[in-house]
């Protein structure tokens, strides 16, 4: 539960508050609250909600008449107690301990009988000679409904089970004991059980004097109380406007009397009414009145629906303005004015600002506008720096080493206007570039991006010096909204001057092209995640027609395919695999296509256990010549071992030099990688060897980067 939470509870006719709690108690202290006795009151008698006034962080007060009697002792929380008692214990070699093996047998079994009262004295029996004892603890009886999650609240905030780590004398034991007895009576109030005897008692231990103490608790729950009638004042107004708001509070009349089933409807309900045009509703503390002889209780959650409203305009502080303009944020909301209020159209908002990179703190809530039908959305945040300087280094067999460094000023030109300057040095590649990119540019998610480049490439396949200009309106995926559709339309004009084989010749020669290319794409992702998905598939095409001047023109169309699926086998294994098919479409020989722009397989990102670009057709000087059609495929299991995993892989692949892929000359690879799994994605290092590799190949490749292999 949020700290902060108050809960009001009548009993008697008397009120008592619990307000601001610490963490540690927030929970249970509203289960417990819930719960409140008043023996056979009627609604009438119940005092109308008070707010409670706040409580600074930490402290827990509880205000109660003092002539109320409703059967709960609670523990004195402001005592002073040891700090031997409070100190952090070492860790005990059994764990935590909620029950003995047999938590289900009759609360009256064992040494120690069940008195009237809820809460009994500790009994003792054993000596108090001042030593220090080590002790186990056995709680008898837990209730049948749901042992274990008092089991786990028992463990979460036992004072006995916090200090069960060193030895205590006989006092700190009982104090304890005191403290846990009457934990275990509100956590039972909070099921229901508000007829439940509790008897602790302090045993000799079984295994001989040497042994631990046993802390007994012997637990009789009786029976479990139920709801009698639910009342929800205030809703109907809410109901008149939107009738699905009268289905959220799903507790009704005969349902046990459940703290945790009580405050999530009551949860339920304060967010149906935010998603259904009332930004001002507030759902006040639950209220019950209990009635011991029928062992039922009457539940009252009042219920303030506020105004019901439309949205009204984006309004923004003057912070706020010298980032964005109001425009630009109606432009991105997934909302428009006049629209019925929506809690969850806010929240969006307010996570799409935030995944601009602009903003290091952002506040976006309603306000009345005061004409009794629009709530504006008001935008309020803290810029964060706009100036980012990044780096990135890696290694490939077959590529070599790359360093990379960038400058990016991400609000050049607001709003979301980002400049980025880059340099690349590496072993077989050398660029420097500038890249204008506008996020939401025009509507929502839409990425606008225009590029100007300088490449030098001296791969073994071939030697290529660059310079292009481009453009591209894309719509993808980011690591906030994964998108199931994404797209890409382009255009392209390159200039290269590029060395290979071609015509025949017994030397490699330099040709010079001129390519105008017009690159589209479209994804369809239905994985859980960009980084690392455990299931699901994705599905891919690229087509790019391309218009080529070498001596003279010709025209061809570059088109591929990928497909990937991932399986759970298990919770820690997912089966992965992925396919590729492309192909050069047009009457062209593949010698006159400029080699950058042909297909190549093998490295990290393709057949692992090759060089980068080493399968397929060979030149004179046992390089890589490229080809028209590519094949690849890829078959891994992801077993993680907690922070870090293992994956072997097999993967399989060919380069043809006609327009169809061919089967009859596939090479394989093969291998095993590791994974570190950080905070932002997993890290991989995959060793591969080629199975039945070409002269030349060498016999293992390592690749190291960011993310899965696909």
């Amino acid at each position: 539960m949020p700290e902060g939470y108050n809960i009001s509870a009548i009993a008697c006719g008397h009120k008592w508050r619990l307000t601001r709690m610490p963490p540690l108690y927030a929970v249970l202290v509203l289960l417990s609250s819930l719960p409140a006795v008043a023996q056979t009151q009627q609604p009438e008698a119940q005092a109308p909600p008070q707010s409670p006034p706040a409580v600074g962080d930490g402290e827990f007060s509880l205000d109660m008449d003092e002539q109320m009697d409703v059967g709960l002792a609670w523990p004195d929380m402001d005592a002073e107690i040891d700090e031997k008692e409070l100190a952090l214990p070492e860790p005990d070699e059994e764990g935590p301990i909620a029950g003995n093996g047999d938590d289900t047998q009759s609360a009256d079994s064992g040494d120690v009988q069940i008195g009237e009262e809820g809460v009994q004295e500790p009994e003792n029996l054993v000596e108090d000679d001042g030593s220090e004892r080590r002790y186990r603890i056995v709680v008898n009886g837990t209730p049948q409904s749901d042992g274990s999650r008092f089991r786990e609240r028992f463990n979460a905030l036992s004072l006995l089970e916090e200090g069960s780590g060193k030895a205590a004398n006989i006092a700190q034991i009982n104090r304890r004991m005191r403290l846990d007895s009457d934990l275990i009576d509100r956590i039972l109030r909070a099921e229901g059980y508000y007829d439940a005897r509790i008897r602790p008692s302090i045993m000799p231990p079984e295994g001989g004097p040497d042994g631990k103490l046993r802390v007994v608790f012997n637990i009789r729950t009786g029976a479990q109380y139920t709801v009698s009638r639910v009342t929800l004042p205030g809703l109907a107004y809410a109901i008149s406007h939107a009738p699905e708001v009268g289905t959220a509070f799903d507790v009704k009349a005969g349902d046990p009397l459940d703290a945790d089933a009580i405050t999530a409807a009551r949860t339920e309900l304060a967010l149906a009414l935010g998603e259904n045009g009332f930004p001002f509703a507030t759902v006040e503390e639950p209220l019950v009145t209990v009635d011991h002889e029928t062992q039922k209780g009457d539940l009252e959650v009042p219920v303030r629906a506020g105004g019901y409203r439309r949205f009204g305009q984006i309004t923004l502080d003057d912070e706020t303005a010298k980032v964005f303009s109001a425009r630009h944020l109606e432009r991105i909301a997934r909302f428009d004015q006049n629209d019925i209020y929506q809690a969850s159209d806010v929240e969006d908002l307010r996570r799409a600002i935030v995944a601009t990179g602009l903003v290091s703190s952002v506040t976006v809530k309603p306000e009345d506008r005061g004409d009794g039908e629009h709530a504006d959305v008001a935008v309020s945040l803290t810029p964060a720096p706009v100036h980012t300087i990044a780096g990135e280094i890696g290694y490939g067999t077959g590529e070599g080493y790359r360093l990379e460094a960038s400058w990016q000023h991400r609000n050049f030109f607001p709003p979301e206007g980002a400049i980025t300057v880059r340099g690349l040095l590496g072993t077989k590649e050398q660029a420097a570039g500038v890249t204008y990119r506008r996020n939401n540019f025009r509507r929502r998610d839409n990425v606008l991006s225009v590029n100007l480049s300088a490449r030098h490439q001296e791969y073994d396949a071939y030697k290529a010096s660059t310079v292009g200009l481009s453009a591209e309106l894309e719509r993808q995926s980011n690591i906030l909204y994964q998108k199931k559709w994404s797209w890409s339309v382009g255009a392209e004009l390159l200039g290269s001057r590029e060395r290979d084989f071609f015509g025949g010749a017994r030397t490699q020669s330099n040709r010079d092209y001129l390519i105008a290319a017009v690159p589209l794409s479209v994804t369809y992702d239905a994985s859980d995640d960009l980084l690392d998905p455990t299931k699901g598939f994705r599905i891919g095409g690229r087509l790019s027609p391309e218009v080529s001047w070498q001596g003279s023109a010709f025209t061809y169309a570059r088109a591929q395919i990928d497909g990937s699926i991932y399986w759970p086998a298990s919770d820690n294994v997912v089966i992965a695999s992925r396919m590729r098919l492309g192909s050069i479409v047009g009457g062209v020989s593949t010698d006159r296509i400029a080699p950058s722009r042909r297909y190549y397989a093998g490295g990290g990102a393709s057949v692992r256990g090759y060089g980068y670009q080493a399968i397929g057709p060979r030149d004179p000087n046992n390089d890589p010549v490229g080809g028209k059609s590519l094949m690849e495929f890829a078959l891994e299991a992801r077993v993680r071992l907690g922070n870090f995993g293992i994956v072997p892989f097999v993967d399989a692949g060919n380069i043809a030099t006609g327009f169809l892929p061919e089967l009859d000359d596939v090479r394989f690879g093969a291998g095993v990688g590791l994974r570190y799994y950080s905070s932002f994605g997993p890290i991989r290092i995959d060793v591969g060897t080629p199975l039945n590799r070409q002269s030349g190949d060498s016999r293992i490749a390592v690749y190291v980067s960011l993310g899965q292999a696909f």
